[in-house]
């Protein structure tokens, strides 16, 4: 009897489902059977529409054309993201995609620009980040290769898109792959009287569907994982409060500025996402301390264009199951946690749980220790894109309101105090091996809430100021002269639907 896993059953659709779905038919080359369970009658919440630079590898996994995808989900170019009132209520910052200015021997560059910065003779510090001032222009092009030693070749985007349209690419993608689509209500999930693993799925119309892998994207309930195996959850509310999110579809904007924005309010913040075809808009808040129709309210008098539909409620708890692969089942997307969408991790957590999945796939013995790893890594991966995510509450100077008060004050965890001590100190970020986020990313969302270290590294004054000085210009004219001749972000996005 072959040991072998032979047929892979996931149950939900939406972008997870059907991410799921075209990673493991491509990765495993078409030797697993995939089937996908979904209901119509099934809403999905849709909000995953900013993605970060790593969306562009699980696209090239995945086999999917990127001029394809853009056409097929109305797909816009993102740099990063603005920052509205997030520090004290009348600033904004940027936080960029890709390299801040570039590294002299072995010292970052904004370890230099802090030196001029304390002496008055820093220019803001999206001069030196190329993707930061082309999003000021509203510019884009991508990387050239073939520009060594320029800032060209260092310009990392990701994209805009519209969910429901990409699970819709998917799910013709992966059927031309042979996964097989079911429709249907599930109406009962049966266990091994053993083992406890699930054994088939019963659906409302009497089919069943037997597995021996099965996939959790069934949404926030997490009808496998959660309600029917109950695997427990990891509440984290006390460090992230925000509990529910009002969302709305706008016209399109008439100039399409190639980033997401986020504005924060006095209980919560908004969100502003501009695709080809309309703008994607949403505000994120804590029941505790604004009502749904305030919440309403707040996002309908800050849209920039009409809105195009009635304000959606969707209602969450911050936080991870506690294990997210339990027996034969893992849970993907929003059935393994949720983590607001602050930073656009949503889709990417549901791309390296597959790639996970694959570096440690099993067989029919589901041997634990290589289920503990995953559970390891999982969670790890969790925990540290929830410390940059709290970062943007902790560290902020409104006091306007009992909300950012409660931000100020509140205890974080211990691993993103120690991190906020060691920039507080020297300006030094602290890295955990494949975090996420890496420094010039801590750099810039530090800095832009408010965290100016005390101090400089130590071995900047190995160069003096003059130095530093002209470095530093040249850094940011070489930029300045490679951004001017970029077109426009509406003029790029024209040129490629012009493309057939």
């Amino acid at each position: 009897m072959s040991e072998a896993i032979e047929h892979i059953v996931i149950v939900g659709g939406g972008s997870s489902g059907w991410m799921s779905a075209a990673l493991l038919s491509k990765l495993l080359q078409g030797k697993v059977r995939i089937t996908l369970v979904e209901s119509e009658q099934i809403g999905t919440v849709g909000v995953g529409e900013a993605t970060i630079p790593a969306i562009k590898r699980f696209n090239y996994l995945a086999g999917i054309d990127e001029l394809s995808f853009i056409k097929a989900t109305g797909a816009t170019f993102k740099l990063g993201i603005q920052f509205v009132n997030w520090r004290n209520g009348q600033d904004d910052y940027f936080h960029a995609f890709g390299t801040l200015g570039r590294q002299w021997e072995w010292l970052s560059f904004y370890q230099y620009w802090l030196k001029l910065q304390q002496i008055g003779q820093a220019s803001p510090l999206g001069d030196y980040c190329i993707t930061s001032k082309m999003a000021q222009q509203h510019k884009f092009m991508p990387a050239d290769a073939n520009r060594q030693q320029s800032p060209l070749r260092e310009i990392a985007y990701a994209y805009h898109f519209d969910a429901g349209f990409y699970a819709r690419f998917l799910r013709t993608l992966c059927e031309e792959r042979g996964v097989e689509r079911v429709e249907g209500m599930i109406s009962h999930v049966a266990r091994n009287e053993i083992n406890g693993h699930i054994r088939h799925l019963l659906l409302a119309d009497g089919q069943t569907i037997t597995g021996d892998l099965f996939i959790d994207c069934s949404g926030i309930r997490s009808l496998l994982l959660g309600q029917t195996l109950g695997v427990g959850y990891d509440d984290w509310s006390h460090w992230l409060p925000n509990n529910s999110a009002m969302a709305v579809p706008s016209a399109t904007l008439s100039d399409i500025p190639p980033y997401t924005r986020s504005t924060a309010h006095s209980a919560g913040w908004q969100w502003r996402i501009p695709l080809q075809h309309r703008t994607g808009n949403g505000m994120v808040f804590s029941s505790g301390f604004l009502s749904n129709d305030q919440a309403r309210e707040t996002l309908l008098a800050n849209l920039d264009t009409p809105a195009l539909a009635e304000p959606r409620l969707i209602n969450f708890t911050t936080g991870k199951r506690k294990q997210m692969w339990w027996g034969n089942c893992i849970a993907v997307g929003l059935s393994s946690g949720f983590l607001e969408p602050l930073e656009s991790t949503s889709l990417h957590l549901v791309q390296t749980a597959i790639i996970r999945l694959i570096t440690l796939f099993p067989d029919k013995r589901l041997c634990q220790a290589n289920i503990d790893q995953y559970n390891l890594q999982a969670a790890n991966e969790m925990a540290q894109i929830r410390d940059f995510i709290i970062a943007h509450y902790k560290v902020t100077e409104r006091t306007d309101s009992e909300y950012w008060r409660y931000c100020q004050r509140m205890q974080v965890p211990d691993s993103l105090a120690q991190k906020l001590e060691i920039f507080r100190a020297y300006g030094r970020v602290h890295q955990i091996p494949d975090e996420l986020f890496r420094e010039d990313s801590w750099v810039q969302v530090l800095l832009g809430q408010g965290l100016l270290p005390e101090r400089y590294d130590p071995l900047v004054d190995l160069k003096n100021e003059a130095q530093i000085h002209e470095f530093a210009a040249t850094t940011a004219e070489v930029i300045r002269s490679c951004v001017e001749p970029m077109p426009s972000h509406s003029e790029f996005l024209a040129r490629l639907a012009a493309k057939t």
